[in-house]
């Protein structure tokens, strides 16, 4: 960096220190790549007289320059609060561990006791995880009480990570008197699934002591629902429950109504899009009933509850004088019901909770419950099956490992696991089930499929597409059955290859449409594997353009999945 670009750097930071024991370089889109880019940081680090607060986020900070900006930080020891967020823009996944090491390492050589650690929208993945579990089983932690890690990508393996650092932490700062009182956890889009979920609700279970939990959008259904629930009845002074867009179905719903029981400092409940339906919504309503008598917003919008269950929650609210805000959006009232869900909360003097209703699905008739009571029958044995595979693949890699091959008395080779057909798959769509679909997976999903279908290869796409993880099994099944899909598809004349990107973009949320079309709650997938079959030489060059035009644009969904979409465009622009 030349003399006269840091005299200009220092000139802008000049501001930089706001009051209260806190540095910002906050949004100053910082690219910091060496030693020398980071002099002016540590400049301002080396000089501000007891540092309690740092904040880096908005700018991207590369491996030499984490380590310089380390050292400073070792004689910081009053620091409490690192605001470290969206610090790695544009950095290669490998270059993050090592720079939070040596920022951890920092910390714990510093003796630091750290409050508050943001992490988020850091696109690190399980291998990020491993960058700060020191520093999280350190002393430096012991007096932590808000841990942000949203839209990092930590997968199942890094929450597994996570929660075994978290749990570690409370046991050695027990053994020193003072336990861990962590009050704030904050991990949406991280696709922990039901696996990263259950682990990290027994590191909860021990904790006791949270106040706030946020995991929003992380494919849990009813299994890692439960195990949160049960792990909520531990921590009795919670307050702000945000599980947005899982997936409870009745048995999820059931659990978590039985946990709020026994809750009494709830204030804020969401459980949007979780599918809580008629069933859960009125054992949440038998909830609110027996308690929650702070609580101020309640969200259950767009969970498939019928009427009758929508009244019974509205009836349960009575009295409850601290509600701000009831959000009952996007479920199947019908008008009247609609109008008699305002009048009962008019007759409690709430006027003005309620949320808007546009997206009110109409009151669906009466049989219509017996399906939706067929519905969560399946979704249950679809949940039970998936976990019999798991124990199945287990047993399977059992008999496979040399040291613990077992056989049948009566048999000479050990019983494999049944494969998983199309149908199956689609249904369901999980990496187990792409990847027990055999070696002609692709071949024989291009061949069920009607290509000559638009809408059908679109969903297609994308049930494949959803299941993409960085694990080289699975990404190299995802993107050869992408292939033999769309390679087919494009080949064929009919196949209007302008409907299927529109119909993409709409279906990912990058045009709208006047059709009401849910989109897909998780881009990280598909743009991943749109970055792979982009580069092939079936797919048309003219729609390049269309998806740089759409990628590149302004977009509140794609800011979630900076990496992802960064790649990509790297990707549209050199093909």
């Amino acid at each position: 960096m030349a003399s006269e670009d840091i005299a200009k750097l220092v000139e802008s930071l000049a501001k930089a220190q706001v009051g209260g024991g806190e540095l910002s370089f906050k949004g100053k889109s910082l690219k910091l790549n060496t030693a020398q880019d980071a002099e002016v940081v540590i400049k301002e680090i080396e000089e501000y007289e007891g540092l309690q607060a740092l904040r880096l986020e908005g700018n991207t900070v590369g491996v030499e320059a984490a380590k310089v900006i380390a050292k400073a930080l070792q004689k910081k020891p009053d620091l409490k609060k690192c605001y470290w967020n969206d610090m790695f823009t544009g950095r290669l996944r490998s270059e993050i561990p090592p720079a939070l090491i040596s920022l951890g390492e920092a910390l714990i050589t510093a003796g630091a006791q750290l409050q508050e650690l943001d992490l988020s929208d850091n696109a690190f993945g399980p291998d990020g995880v491993r960058g700060f579990e020191a520093l999280l089983k350190s002393s430096a932690c012991y007096t932590l009480q808000e841990l942000r890690l949203n839209n990092c990508g930590m997968g199942i393996g890094g929450g597994k990570i996570l929660a075994d650092s978290l749990t570690e932490c409370y046991k050695k700062s027990s053994a020193h008197g003072r336990p861990l009182t962590l009050k704030v956890f904050v991990a949406g889009r991280n696709r922990l699934e039901n696996d990263g979920t259950i682990a990290l609700a027994e590191a909860f279970r021990i904790i006791g002591t949270l106040e706030e939990v946020h995991m929003p959008q992380n494919g849990i259904n009813h299994a890692g629902i439960s195990a949160l629930a049960e792990s909520f009845s531990a921590n009795s002074l919670l307050r702000v429950i945000n599980l947005n867009d899982n997936t409870f179905t009745e048995r999820g719903a059931v659990a978590m109504a039985r946990a709020l029981k026994t809750l009494r400092q709830v204030e804020v409940i969401n459980f949007g899009d979780c599918l809580v339906r008629s069933k859960g919504a009125l054992a949440i309503a038998e909830a609110i009933k027996e308690g929650l008598h702070k609580l101020k917003e309640l969200n259950l919008s767009f969970c498939e509850i019928k009427r009758e269950a929508a009244v019974a929650v509205t009836e349960a609210l009575e009295d409850r004088m601290k509600l701000e805000k009831l959000d009952l959006n996007g479920n199947c009232f019908g008008e009247e019901g609609c109008d008699q869900i305002q009048e009962i909360l008019d007759g409690f003097n709430m006027t003005g909770v309620l949320g808007p209703l546009s997206d009110d699905e109409g009151e669906d008739d009466d049989d219509d419950d017996e399906e939706d009571e067929d519905d969560d029958d399946e979704d249950d044995e679809q949940d039970d099956e998936e976990v019999e595979e798991e124990e199945e693949i287990r047993a399977k890699e059992e008999l496979d490992s040399p040291s613990k091959k077992i056989l049948h008395s009566h048999e000479s080779t050990p019983v494999l696991t049944p494969p998983v057909d199309v149908a199956s798959f689609l249904a369901f769509p999980s990496p187990d089930k792409l990847l027990r679909m055999g070696p002609k997976r692709s071949t024989i999903l291009a061949q069920k499929m009607d290509v000559s279908d638009t809408g059908k290869v679109v969903q297609a796409f994308l049930q494949v597409s959803s299941v993409f993880r960085d694990e080289n099994a699975v990404k190299t099944a995802v993107q050869e059955t992408a292939d033999a899909l769309l390679e087919k598809a494009f080949s064929i004349a009919v196949f209007q290859s302008d409907t299927f990107i529109t119909s993409l973009l709409i279906h990912m949320g990058l045009l709208k449409s006047e059709e009401k079309i849910k989109t897909i709650p998780n881009l990280y997938g598909p743009l991943m594997t749109l970055n792979h079959v982009v580069q092939q030489d079936y797919f048309p060059k003219s729609l390049i353009p269309i998806l740089i035009a759409f990628v590149t644009k302004p977009n509140r969904v794609l800011e979630e999945y900076s990496c992802a979409r960064h790649t990509l465009l790297q990707t549209l622009h050199q093909v």
